[in-house]
């Protein structure tokens, strides 16, 4: 086991807002924690790392305490959190120091990722400036869109190349080309073997990447475990059809829920796959020419709706 959190807790005044809150990662990989808009997720991230005291609770990582300062931790912050008045080069060489990262590796790193991030515009300027170089200034934080800022983030959070990587929202506001970026490096960092806790909105990214997941309603864990296994609880009882004709009078003889209907198909919610299969015979019974028929679980979508649906307070 390498990373243990264990009965986390914070107040403020009378409320609580992570209520002993205890989750691990025994293998690398991806964890993920959910919730709505304030139902803890930050601040638990922000108690891990040292930056809120605990009121109660303890994060081990390989059997000690958690120390950020002495344990290299990346971190991805959702708000920005450069200097927006001084130059990216130093801010990123002093982010590495920090880190305890050599300068001369330091300066071998952010090459790399620049390439990757493609920022070599913002960050070695001289080099794209042609006959004008000796105009060209070092480019500031504030000179950056928000989603070239959230790139130097991620390289400062990647510049020590840590073990254990948080991401809270890593790819929220970022264009489609960005995001696929941001999905590739995550992918890379999770293939060499890192921990990374990812706390994120977006629940089709969530099951792209994480086996393992809590989900936090008012600092409450209400659902815990392997995302598999938690859909596999629920059994296939979301049918897809599509006919080339209408077919409500069956839905209704058989009192069917009517989940949503698109012009791909209607959404039925089912008791399981018998009823489905009757359903679909019947169907074919009546001369109804099916297009599409599809059974399956649950999307993380909807049993995070289920979970916490009604929770609207702000943490």
């Amino acid at each position: 086991m390498s990373l243990t959190v264990n009965g986390l807790t914070k107040k403020y005044g009378d409320r609580v807002v992570v209520d002993n809150l205890s989750f691990s990662m025994n293998e690398p990989g991806v964890y993920a924690l959910l919730g709505t808009n304030g139902a803890g997720k930050t601040t638990t991230i922000r108690m891990m790392l040292d930056m809120i005291v605990k009121d109660g609770g303890e994060v081990l990582w390989k059997g000690s305490p958690l120390n950020p300062i002495k344990t290299p931790v990346g971190y991805l912050a959702e708000e920005r959190g450069l200097y927006p008045k001084y130059e990216l080069m130093d801010q990123l060489l002093y982010f590495a120091k920090l880190k305890n990262v050599s300068k001369s590796d330091a300066k071998e790193r952010i090459a790399y990722w620049s390439g990757r991030l493609m920022l070599d515009e913002y960050l070695y300027p001289e080099k794209t400036a042609g006959k004008n170089r000796r105009k060209i200034k070092p480019m500031k934080a504030d000179q950056l869109s928000k989603g070239n800022q959230q790139k130097i983030q991620l390289m400062s959070a990647l510049i020590s190349e840590p073990e254990l990587l948080i991401f809270d929202e890593p790819i929220s506001g970022l264009d489609p080309v960005n995001t696929d970026l941001f999905k590739t490096i995550i992918r890379e960092e999770r293939d060499k073997g890192k921990f990374l806790i990812m706390s994120s909105h977006q629940m089709s990214t969530v099951e792209e990447f994480c086996e393992d997941i809590t989900i936090l309603n008012r600092g409450k864990a209400v659902l815990q475990g392997n995302l598999n296994d938690i859909k596999k609880s629920y059994g296939r009882v979301n049918l897809v059809v599509k006919c080339d004709d209408r077919f409500d009078d069956l839905i209704e003889e058989r009192r069917l829920k009517v989940v949503e209907k698109t012009p791909d198909g209607t959404w039925l919610k089912v008791n399981g796959e018998a009823e489905a299969k009757e359903f679909l015979s019947a169907l074919i019974g009546a001369g109804h020419s099916v297009v599409r028929y599809e059974l399956r679980e649950p999307s993380l979508h909807e049993i995070f709706v289920e979970k916490v649906g009604d929770n609207n307070d702000n943490v």
